[in-house]
């Protein structure tokens, strides 16, 4: 196929996707209305599966709990490329389109992921290319990529139901990345109102910790001294992290930011049971574990000050995302089609983190993020600006991506595979995110 003839087909899957730009728009409007929070995604992931239907795509369903999985053709060997999005929110109260009871909001944009990934489906399947793509894809509406709710996910894991906090890396534990080649995805660009590419590089990973400290109760005003403060336990480990700070080196992008759960019972009460959650947060797997190491240390330290029992547990959250560079030149090729040049920005590495960085330890991935939005993401003034730039222009640049990846005996997506070096078999992967789970229990002295 020469590159007219690849340019009528990029044409006509780009009509089709714009034939059906309302259908997208009102997806995505719905979604971002009735949000759901990670593992609970039903009624999100029941209007992606209404969308397979309508269209003509076979699905497996109650993937990791609620994650929907389509492909372009039932039965095709060869290269197979993966367009991801996310079905769930994050706990944002104050947004317009916060659910009262719940906190959740789509102030991440996950609603316009999920714009993306129905609108690209919808441009392959109904413009009827399918059969000019020597290869296959795969749409994956995925749940649980805000790392929050831990104990609502810890009893899930207790129950059996999840091994991992996050979704994507849930369904590379059952398998279903075993036969993707090649995954795609985007995000929302903060503060980026107008249509606009920007290209990531690189993010960080996390660990997710819980810390409790288990004191003794007392009178707060008749007895203190023969208390245990929980609360001071929390303040000094708090207070030996931040002393950690000038000891994190610039390149790892550190980062470590706490939230206080439960705090106490009563004012008059000597608080003995204080809980924290927190991410660590840096640019590779090896900072994350020196760095772990010694943020536990000092959070210990906290307890054995005032003689509280510390109990920590490090949960496996999210590896670093590493993007592929020729996925990424292949996929800008066609941002320059659609978009000026000036429109187009590289983004470098990004402080934030997403399970797609685990996926991107596997198999070749790109993670651009898209603007028409304006405000900062999960904060109550994140707002759709322009909903054609935000859901339906990325969904035509992964489906003219697919295109090029796919057409000519998928020559270039053949390259981009050959080409890419895994930093980690999924056997490898397993065992190293397995290995991140870890309990620091120290004694309580009265």
């Amino acid at each position: 196929m020469d590159t007219e003839e690849i340019k009528k087909l990029k044409q006509l899957v780009c009509k089709t996707i714009d034939d059906n730009s309302e259908k997208i728009i009102n997806f995505s409007k719905s979604v971002e209305k009735e949000p759901e929070l990670g593992f609970k995604e039903k009624k999100t992931s029941g209007k992606v599966k209404n969308i397979f239907d309508e269209i003509g795509l076979n699905y497996k369903d109650g993937l990791a709990l609620t994650g929907v999985k389509a492909k372009l053709k039932d039965k095709y060997d060869g290269i197979n490329v993966a367009v991801l999005g996310e079905l769930d929110a994050v706990i944002c109260r104050g947004n317009k389109n916060t659910d009262p009871e719940t906190g959740a909001a789509h102030t991440c944009g996950h609603h316009l992921q999920l714009g993306a990934l129905i609108g690209s489906a919808i441009g392959l399947k109904l413009s009827g290319v399918s059969g000019k793509l020597d290869g296959n894809v795969t749409f994956m509406a995925v749940p649980s990529e805000e790392c929050i709710e831990f104990a609502y996910r810890q009893k899930l894991m207790q129950q059996g139901k999840i091994h991992f906090l996050g979704g994507k890396q849930e369904l590379i534990y059952q398998g279903e990345f075993d036969d993707v080649d090649i995954a795609m995805m985007m995000h929302s660009m903060k503060n980026c109102p107008n249509p606009a590419v920007v290209l990531g590089k690189s993010s960080n990973g996390f660990l997710a910790k819980t810390i409790q400290y288990i004191g003794k109760a007392a009178h707060a005003a008749e007895a203190p001294e023969q208390g245990v403060n929980a609360l001071n336990a929390a303040m000094i480990g708090l207070m030996g992290v931040n002393a950690l700070r000038e000891t994190f080196k610039d390149e790892d992008y550190i980062r470590f930011h706490p939230i206080i759960t439960k705090g106490g019972d009563v004012v008059n009460s000597i608080p003995d049971d204080v809980r924290i959650e927190s991410y660590v947060r840096a640019r590779t797997i090896d900072a994350m574990v020196k760095t772990n190491k010694k943020v536990d240390r000092a959070l210990k330290a906290g307890g054995d000050a005032v003689g509280a029992k510390t109990v920590i547990k490090t949960i496996p959250g999210y590896l670093p995302l590493e993007c592929s560079q020729e996925l990424s030149d292949v996929y800008r090729n066609n941002c320059s089609g659609l978009l000026p040049e000036d429109s187009i920005l590289d983004g470098g590495h990004f402080f934030a983190s997403t399970d797609m960085g685990d996926v991107s330890q596997l198999i070749p991935s790109i993670h651009p993020y898209i603007g028409g939005v304006s405000g900062s993401l999960h904060e109550k003034d994140f707002n759709v600006e322009d909903y054609y730039a935000a859901c339906v222009l990325p969904a035509k640049l992964f489906a003219t991506t697919i295109v090029d990846l796919l057409v000519n005996g998928a020559q270039k997506g053949k390259d981009v595979v050959e080409n890419f070096k895994p930093k980690l078999s999924k056997n490898e992967y397993l065992k190293v995110v397995n290995g991140f789970n870890k309990v620091i229990e120290g004694e309580g002295q009265w």
